[in-house]
């Protein structure tokens, strides 16, 4: 069972030494997300600050869970969990929800600030990086969102920069669910549309947030799933959202449907800046309520940031389903969160370049954020990137083995590969790799690996792993 705050996570991996306390002053301004970016490069631990200059009274936590053990910690399990096995146990909870219940009072009730009394920047909140367009609220955050006709309600994980005091401007794109959810819903109708970005909640409540998930799927029932135990939900102040009630900071906020404002640019998980300053939403803060001695939670977002560990196990979920919906025979899928969610890695029981050729036309269909699969042989070891290094570079024919399928409209704008028009156009290309051998090869001609299970005799293998294990190796 996981931990039921964001206070308890942090204990448990305080106990596991995979969370570092500064008590020193740390400047708001660029050093204090500097350390917490050269940690997520660095695989190290996350940090929390506890003495912001400018900002007495408050805490950041930064990078709660950018590497697997704090993955692992995240869903109550031993912080040496393997990634295979944290990957099973995320399918098996994703598929036995637990609807949430509701409560009258909570700890993110604690501090309340009404609309007219809001400054945002009596907040510490954070110069991510050098040349971003401003300060981001939202970067380890889960934004609250209901359709304007109908019961879906939306957790999604959006970056929020401070555009004054009291307003903020936002990146969900039109293609989110939040921007559908506005655009066909309250914008037709000239209504503000309410939202709740909520920062610092229970780590299930985070991860479901940024999970790749159903349209009118419920993430607070998949978080529930995940934790193990139903998500505590309470009502805002200015709207009939509900959000987990032992949040840290909950800012209650106007989506205005008739008004933009600048945004960006910012230093996006891809691991490179991502466009320049331009327009987008514009939300009023009508309500911000915090508990005491608040913390902050941050995403140095970048090269190996909080959102690529768990992007990676619900994207490669879903891209294994997509597959077999569509016959293909799917053993595993990895996302190296080192990839930037730009790559997958499919294991396939039967391969070839027909195989191949299908599996990025599937996964490019309908939105394209994968741009590079590499389809190698269910003998390969998806998660060791030794064995798929090997297969791609021995396997992959320079020619036959590569297949590209270009698009336009639904391409991932914040593909750091693509031209500027190409990312205003949303038009791009995804490639699969056939690291896999020709279906149609005789065992003849398939060549054999010379690797201590294909190439030695069952008896000699059981030999050498006795002898291994009895030297103590």
């Amino acid at each position: 069972m996981a931990h039921k705050d964001l206070r308890e996570f942090l204990a448990a991996i305080r106990q596991t030494g995979d969370l570092q306390e500064i008590d020193d002053p740390v400047d708001w301004d660029q050093e204090l997300s500097g350390i917490g970016r050269l940690s997520c490069e660095r695989n190290g631990p996350a940090f929390q600050f506890n003495n912001i200059k400018d900002y007495a009274g408050w805490r950041i936590c930064a990078n709660p869970v950018a590497t697997w053990r704090r993955y692992a910690v995240a869903l109550g399990l031993p912080a040496d969990t393997s990634v295979r096995r944290l990957y099973e146990i995320y399918a098996e909870r994703e598929q036995q929800s637990i609807p949430p219940v509701t409560v009258n009072s909570g700890a993110c009730k604690e501090v309340m600030i009404p609309g007219d009394k809001v400054d945002l920047f009596d907040l510490p909140v954070p110069m991510v990086h050098e040349g971003d367009g401003g300060r981001y609220l939202g970067t380890w955050d889960l934004v609250v969102s209901k359709e304007a006709h109908g019961n879906w309600v939306n957790w999604g994980m959006y970056r929020f920069m401070v555009h004054n005091e009291r307003l903020l401007t936002g990146y969900p794109r039109p293609t989110s669910h939040l921007g559908m959810m506005l655009l066909n819903g309250y914008v037709p109708e000239g209504r503000t549309m309410p939202i709740a970005i909520v920062i610092g909640a229970d780590m299930p409540s985070h991860l479901a947030s940024t999970a790749t998930f159903r349209i009118g799927g419920s993430e607070a029932e998949l978080a529930g799933g995940l934790g193990q135990q139903p998500v505590e939900l309470i009502k805002c102040e200015t709207s009939d959202l509900y959000v987990p009630a032992s949040s840290e900071i909950v800012i209650e906020a106007e989506v205005f449907p008739d008004k933009i404002a600048q945004e960006g640019p910012y230093g996006e998980y891809p691991g490179y800046r991502s466009g320049e300053m331009g327009n987008a939403l514009c939300a009023r803060v009508t309500c911000i309520t915090h508990r005491r001695d608040p913390i902050l939670t941050l995403d140095t977002t970048g090269f190996m940031d909080s959102s690529a560990c768990n992007t990676s196990i619900s994207g490669a979920i879903a891209i294994k389903r997509r597959l077999e919906n569509h016959g293909i025979e799917v053993a595993d899928v990895y996302v190296p969160p080192e990839s930037g969610i730009h790559m997958a890695i499919v294991s396939v029981r039967r391969g070839g370049a027909e195989v191949a050729q299908q599996a990025v036309q599937i996964l490019t269909a309908r939105r394209a954020l994968i741009s590079k699969v590499i389809v190698v042989d269910d003998d390969v070891d998806v998660f060791n990137m030794a064995a798929v290094i090997h297969a791609f570079s021995t396997k992959c024919h320079p020619v036959r083995g590569i297949h590209v399928t270009e698009y336009q409209g639904r391409a991932n704008a914040l593909t750091p590969a693509y031209s500027l028009q190409e990312r205003v156009a949303r038009e791009g290309a995804s490639v699969s790799f056939d690291a896999t051998w020709p279906p149609e090869w005789s065992k003849n001609e398939t060549p054999i690996r010379a690797t201590l299970d294909s190439m030695y005799s069952p008896d000699v293998q059981q030999k050498v792993l006795a002898r291994w294990t009895a030297l103590g190796l």
